[in-house]
């Protein structure tokens, strides 16, 4: 009988494991590193959601990829039994009318409706109306679409991890001192190596692989977390998501849902940190920003109680373009994902393990990752 190929992955948040189930699913025999068992509580997976939507801007290829990456979580869910998606639809705003081509939001509508996708059109008085907890405020541009809704992330790495366990997947605690082409040398002095590796560490790979170190950078980031005000709670369960692109004070809004609470964020990456500190915790001043933010959008935010606030990091490519790509024969690197690549961790892990099966479609990971325009084999993300 011929012996199945093995593939070792350093990293066991979501892009990590979604790598490792689709390893898996392509017949090889899985092993999985990591300085902390899943779910890593300093990870920035780990948490109550993630959003997953088509609007990007001028984007297009992120846009279409995301029909992608729907397909792969249904078919990871099928294998785990379990949907931990919550559809809630998208509300975009912005405080002006740029020009033609210019904005996010408006090049997002041309987008969408070039890829037949359905954009429906709010102004600043029926805003409100439509959505009561919403000021609108200042708002000189606004849509709604119905696709899109909230990943539960933490709940997808508990599942994923438990379902990989279950079929076999080996999981190591360990820290890693060395990324070598397809093995890893642990900070013990012994090694493990396999006929495939993937490099999945988060904001912690630029220690590791110093090519990305000028080109990937950790983030600390700030979410705050809400309680709406009673009166408020039935129309909060029916709200959507809120992507706020006024320039310099953007922010985006997750709704309470599946029993978990508002969730507010900053949509700009402050690049500074160090994922090696030992604080998740932000500050008074930072939840302040935040809420300052929100303040203009968000009637009665005084009124809302705070649940708390935390701090996460991120690995930001400055185009925020996705780095993955071969760093050895068979060995490929994923980062650079930002604040938005949770959403496509299914395709991604696909993609990646699909690469390392038919090494052919090794060149082609890099330009379809960044989510550039250029003819790409189907079977990459198949």
């Amino acid at each position: 009988m011929k012996e199945r190929p093995s593939a070792l992955v350093l990293g066991a948040g979501i892009m990590g494991l979604c790598a490792a189930w689709a390893l898996l699913g392509r017949g090889f025999a899985v092993r999985v590193v990591d300085q902390t068992p899943p779910p890593n509580p300093r990870g920035a997976s780990v948490d109550h959601h993630r959003l997953i939507r088509h609007a990007y801007g001028a984007q297009a290829g992120y846009m279409r990829m995301v029909d992608d990456a729907f397909a792969a979580w249904a078919r990871l869910f099928a294998d785990l039994g379990e949907a931990p998606y919550v559809q809630t639809g998208v509300l975009a705003v912005d405080e002006a009318i740029r020009e033609p081509g210019g904005g996010w939001l408006q090049q997002s509508r041309v987008a969408l409706r070039g890829h037949g996708l359905a954009v429906r059109e709010l102004c600043r008085q029926s805003l409100p109306a439509r959505f009561p907890m919403f000021s609108g405020d200042g708002v000189a541009d606004a849509f709604f679409m119905a696709p899109g809704g909230v990943l539960l992330a933490g709940r997808i790495v508990e599942l994923l991890a438990g379902h990989l366990a279950a079929q076999g997947v080996v999981f190591e605690t360990a820290e890693v001192a060395e990324v070598l082409p397809q093995s890893l040398r642990l900070s013990d002095g012994s090694t493990r190596g396999a006929d495939a590796l993937v490099v999945a560490a988060g904001p912690w790979a630029p220690r590791l692989l110093p090519g990305l170190a000028g080109r990937v950078t950790a983030s600390r980031q700030i979410i705050i977390r809400l309680a709406p005000p009673p009166d408020l709670a039935e129309a909060w369960a029916h709200a959507p998501m809120l992507l706020d692109l006024s320039p310099d004070s953007g922010f985006y809004l997750v709704p309470p849902v599946a029993g978990t609470p508002i969730k507010l964020g900053d949509h700009s990456f402050s690049c500074r940190g160090d994922a090696e500190e030992d604080s998740r915790e932000a500050s008074r001043d930072e939840a302040d920003a935040i809420l300052a933010l929100a303040r203009r959008r968000i009637p009665r935010l005084d009124e809302y109680q705070r649940l708390g606030a935390a701090a996460c990091y991120y690995d930001v490519q400055p185009q925020e373009e996705f780095v993955v790509e071969a760093i050895a024969p068979m060995s490929v690197v994923m980062s650079g994902f930002s604040g938005h690549g949770f959403k496509f961790a299914s395709v991604l892990g696909q993609a990646v393990a699909n690469a390392l099966a038919n090494p052919h479609l090794l060149p082609a990971l890099p330009g379809w990752a960044a989510g550039r325009e250029f003819p790409t084999p189907e079977s990459i993300a198949a």
